[in-house]
């Protein structure tokens, strides 16, 4: 795509192999549209006003100077995003920490892989999403792939896939399952009960990699406490897979030379999502497959910058490099690199959800900035979300669109895009990728870097504190980073320039970068990976007599997170307009709808209003709305803000929801 001079074309880049999908082909589009924003905005007379930059941080540094004197540090929040790149993550939790002073902060990838990175901590001692490359999985032989739908989601993807047996867990018959040679569709909420079923046949039918189990891992006679309990036949009355579907897979995996687990969102995003993902990582260490070349464990990163912007200190319990904040080293650490003493530096925060609930009460904040994030759109219980951001005393939101959140602010700021800076990314292998600027920003555009470094000179920090310069972040993350899990310290931008791959971690510029992690050991003291023994419980909120189904939310083709952007593209909005829900045609039929009817789909949170698509593959108990789409067709007024209790994730994947049809009024 030409674009005034700016092209959009694929690379021949080793993940998606010269392939972009509708997407990343039409994503120029924005750079110009017409629904950019080039002008602060400053609420005035009910109404949203062109402002200066000058006007508009002193605004923003007066008011929020003012809450703070009245109500404390924590009484202003701040709130990321996972497609910020490494520098925009890393400065925003130092903007928070030492420039507000507050503890609260977090970001949306609490919505999106805070589960799976709490099992892999678990579980290995680190989380970095796949711990080997991508371009691995060509020479798989089986490929296990749970709560996942690339074919969609992220297209280029599914060429790794193409060559080995593919075994999809889906409750949906989506485009990736009609790719695998078996779809398993469980229950919603029973992929935990599924992953016991189908360990339980391993060890049941002699598959059971012992000589791996006993050098490798510690716990497993505990955990078949757990697992014994479970076998096929059982699991098939919880789940609705067979007991030989269960032994089919538990014989495809073992009898595979290589083979790979793969979760993503599907079994992510419940109350016991975390658990859910340590039951797919022990069925994985039962059969030897991680830390061996060739095979593995990995989760599918759901953002732009999915891994990066959870490794370098935008999340609530978090500082640079992976580092916990209540640790007294890495507070002193981190400290000096920062300039600051250690004791000023506030400890944990609220998690994301915990967060949103907690804005306009009593001992909750009272301001909120937000970057990268359309919370009212995004967020579970949006309607409740809504109204708590409503309640505040001072909404400020970083956007390069008018995007919902963005519409009920008292100051927007216009802010650069991707093809209008520089800044590196951590893709889903834990690959630092060099993004670099190619065209200039429109006149009144600033990037987030100098937002942040222009309110920080605002509130009485030095000059130099907050730097402006992308690779100036970057060193400095650099330093913060050194000797923590996801350690950057060898990694610059003259190696990324020259063609590098750099896996972290990389902890000396002499160190060639990880490509494959936990071969020779895991990253727990005694190198061993854990079993975590689990059990089901199923979902937080199960159907009943007023809500009879059972609801799950998920992403389309043309469309991306909150759809603030994409709704924007014409040839992806005239695909995909307005929110649909997707039911089985006897479902519908019950509900009193048909083909292209308006329904209302109601939760005990909300309602909201879809076009129907009758689906006949579709679990007749299921239904299922796409979460891109504002006001009344928003997914998540209907959601679950039940929260895991590891990773304080919420239950998007699945609520109890009643179908109905929409009241049209002429």
């Amino acid at each position: 795509m030409s674009l005034d001079g700016a092209r959009v074309a694929p690379r021949d880049f080793p993940v998606n192999a010269g392939g972009l999908c509708q997407k990343g082909w039409t994503s120029g589009e924005l750079l110009t549209s017409p629904s950019r924003l080039t002008t602060p905005l400053i609420r005035s007379d009910g109404g949203l006003r062109p402002a200066t930059w000058d006007q508009a941080l002193d605004l923003v540094a007066r008011r929020l100077t003012e809450i703070r004197a009245a109500k404390g540090a924590d009484s202003v929040a701040v709130f990321g995003g996972g497609g910020l790149t490494n520098e925009k993550a890393y400065l925003l939790g130092k903007f928070a920490r030492v420039a507000l002073g507050t503890s609260q902060i977090d970001y949306n990838g609490r919505f999106c892989m805070s589960s799976a990175a709490a099992a892999g901590i678990k579980a290995f001692g680190a989380d970095r999403g796949m711990p080997f490359p991508v371009t691995d999985l060509a020479d798989a032989d089986a490929v296990l792939l749970i709560g996942a739908n690339p074919a969609e989601t992220m297209p280029p993807f599914t060429q790794h896939l193409k060559h080995a047996d593919l075994i999809v867990v889906d409750p949906r018959r989506t485009p990736t399952a009609e790719l695998a040679g078996l779809h398993l569709a469980p229950a919603p909420g029973t992929d935990l009960a599924l992953a016991q079923g189908i360990l339980h046949a391993v060890v049941a039918d002699g598959l059971l990699d012992q000589s791996y189990v006993d050098e490798r891992t510690n716990g497993f006679e505990e955990l078949w406490r757990s697992v014994a309990a479970w076998w096929p036949e059982r699991v098939e009355q919880v789940t609705g897979v067979s007991a030989a579907d269960q032994r089919r897979v538990a014989a495809k995996l073992a009898a595979a030379r290589n083979a790979y687990v793969l979760t993503a969102r599907g079994t992510e995003q419940h109350a016991n999502g975390t658990a859910m993902v340590n039951a797919w990582i022990n069925l994985s260490l039962a059969l030897g497959l991680p830390g061996r070349k060739g095979s593995g464990f990995g989760c599918l990163t759901g953002q732009g910058n999915g891994q990066g912007g959870r490794e370098h200190g935008q999340k609530a319990d978090q500082l640079p490099g992976y580092r916990k904040i209540d640790d007294p080293a890495a507070r002193e650490y981190v400290a000096g690199v920062w300039g600051v003493p250690p004791e000023s530096l506030p400890g944990p925060g609220r998690s994301a959800v915990e967060l949103l609930e907690a804005l306009g009460t009593e001992d909750g904040p009272s301001a909120l900035m937000v970057f990268g994030s359309n919370l009212v759109v995004s967020a579970p219980r949006a309607g409740s979300i809504q109204e708590k951001v409503s309640s505040l005393d001072f909404l400020v939101v970083s956007d390069l669109v008018l995007s919902e959140t963005a519409a009920m602010a008292d100051v927007v700021l216009p802010v650069t895009q991707w093809a209008e800076e520089d800044g590196t990314m951590t893709n889903l292998e834990g690959r630092i990728l060099l993004r670099r600027k190619a065209i200039d920003p429109p006149s009144g555009a600033k990037t987030d870097l100098c937002v942040l470094s222009e309110l920080a000179r605002r509130f009485g920090q030095p000059d130099g504190r907050f730097p402006t310069d992308a690779e100036t972040v970057f060193t400095e993350l650099r330093r913060a980073s050194k000797g923590g899990i996801a350690d950057y310290s060898g990694i610059t931008y003259d190696r990324l320039r020259d063609g590098e791959a750099l896996y972290w971690p990389v902890p000396a510029e002499s160190h060639p970068g990880t490509p494959r992690m936990f071969l020779d050991s895991f990253a727990h003291p005694d190198g061993r990976a854990r079993f975590v023994p689990v059990d089901h419980v199923g979902p937080a909120e199960p159907p009943d007599a007023e809500f009879p189904l059972q609801a799950t939310t998920g992403r389309v083709l043309q469309h991306y997170q909150s759809g603030a952007q994409t709704r924007l593209v014409k040839e992806l909005n005239d695909v995909v307009a307005e929110a649909f829900v997707e039911v089985h045609p006897d479902t519908a039929a019950r509900a009193g709808l048909a083909e292209g009817d308006l329904a209302v789909v109601r939760s005990r949170r909300g309602e909201t209003v879809a076009r129907v698509r009758c689906v006949p593959s579709l679990r007749p108990d299921l239904v299922f709305l796409p979460f891109h789409f504002p006001g009344e067709g928003r997914a998540n007024l209907l959601t679950n803000p039940a929260l895991d209790p590891t990773s304080r994730m919420p239950e998007f994947k699945v609520c109890a929801v009643a179908l109905a049809p929409a009241e049209v009024v002429a």
